[in-house]
C-alpha cells in the first residue's frame, strides 16, 4: 500500500521543501489588488508584507477545487491512496471543500481535519509521513491525526491593530483607541476558534504575557499521556528577530527542540508584519 502525504503551504512547508521531504504541497492563493499569486511560488513572504504595508488590497483564498482534484488525480496515478492535511477548518473553508470533493474518491483520498496550522500542522504532516512509511493506510493515518486534533494551542501577539481592522475583525474606532493606548492584542487558536485572549499595553509586555500563557498550557499538557511539542512562529522582518524569538522559547522550555517557521500568509494577512507566536501540541502515536 503506497500512501501519498499532501498538505498546503499553511504548514510552513514550501513546494520546494516538500519535494525534498517527499510531501506533496499545494501552494495557497493570495490576492493582491485582484491579481492571484501563490505562496512560495510566485510570491515571497517579503513581497507580501511589502504590499501589505504599502496599503495594497491583500487577501488570501482557498485553492480552486479543480486544482485540488488535479493534484489528487496525478498522485493517484502513482499511489494507492492520498492523505490530505489542509489547514484548520476553523480558519478556512478549504478543509470542508476538500472533504466534500473526497467523497467521490471511493475512500482513496482521506482529508484530515485536526485543527492545525503553521508549525503544529507541519508536525502532523511529518507524523503522517512516518505512519505512511510504516505501512498505515490513509484512513488509519487520518484517524490517528484527528485523535489528538484538539490537543493544540497557539498564542499569537500582534504588533499593530491596522490589519485586524482591514480584515473587519475589529472596528476602526476600536483600532484607533487601541493604537492610542498602545494596546497589543494577544490571540489564541484552540480547536476551531480564533479568539482574543488578552489586550496588553506594549510589545514587551505582550510577549511576556504570551510566554506566561504558554508556560501554563505546556504544564497542563504535560499532565496527560503522550509526547508533546513546542514551536515558535512569527512575521518578523529579519531572520535575526525570528532566531531571537526561537531562542527565547528554547530558554523558556529547556529540553524541548524548538522549531521556528514564518507564520503562514493566511494568518499574516490578519496580523501584518511584526507578529510573534508560540504553540504547544500533542503528537500522533507513531508506535
Amino acid at each position: 500500500m503506497r500512501v501519498a502525504v499532501m498538505t498546503d503551504t499553511n504548514s510552513g512547508i514550501s513546494v520546494e521543501e516538500g519535494v525534498r521531504l517527499g510531501v506533496h504541497v499545494m501552494p495557497m492563493p493570495v490576492l493582491i489588488d485582484g491579481e492571484t499569486y501563490y505562496e512560495g511560488v510566485t510570491l515571497t513572504h517579503e513581497d507580501f508584507y511589502r504590499s501589505q504595508e504599502a496599503g495594497r488590497a491583500v487577501s488570501t483564498s482557498q485553492p480552486a477545487p479543480s486544482d485540488v482534484l488535479s493534484m489528487w488525480d496525478k498522485l493517484l496515478e502513482e499511489y494507492d491512496q492520498v492523505v490530505h492535511i489542509p489547514m484548520s477548518s476553523g480558519l478556512s473553508a478549504s478543509c470542508q471543500t476538500a472533504a466534500g470533493l473526497a467523497e467521490d474518491s471511493e475512500g482513496r483520498v482521506q482529508v484530515v481535519n485536526n485543527q492545525r496550522i503553521s508549525v503544529p500542522q507541519r508536525s502532523s504532516v511529518m507524523d503522517a509521513l512516518c505512519l505512511a512509511r510504516a505501512g498505515r493506510t490513509a484512513e488509519e493515518i487520518k484517524r490517528e491525526l484527528e485523535r489528538t486534533g484538539l490537543d493544540c494551542i497557539i498564542y499569537i501577539g500582534v504588533d499593530t491593530l491596522e490589519y485586524l481592522k482591514r480584515g473587519g475583525r475589529i472596528t476602526p474606532a476600536a483600532a484607533a483607541m487601541g493604537s492610542l493606548l498602545q494596546l497589543k492584542p494577544l490571540l489564541k487558536i484552540e480547536g476551531e476558534r480564533l479568539d482574543a485572549f488578552a489586550k496588553v499595553r506594549g510589545r514587551k509586555a505582550c510577549q511576556e504575557r504570551l510566554v506566561g500563557a504558554m508556560q501554563k498550557s505546556v504544564e497542563e499538557f504535560r499532565q496527560k499521556e503522550g509526547a508533546i511539542c513546542v514551536g515558535a512562529a512569527g512575521t518578523f522582518r529579519t531572520p535575526e528577530e525570528g532566531e531571537r524569538w526561537r531562542m527565547l522559547a528554547e530558554q523558556t522550555f529547556p529540553g524541548e527542540e524548538i522549531r521556528y517557521d514564518p507564520l503562514a500568509l493566511s494568518i499574516g494577512c490578519h496580523t501584518g508584519p511584526g507578529a510573534f507566536g508560540m504553540a504547544v501540541w500533542r503528537r500522533a502515536d507513531l508506535g
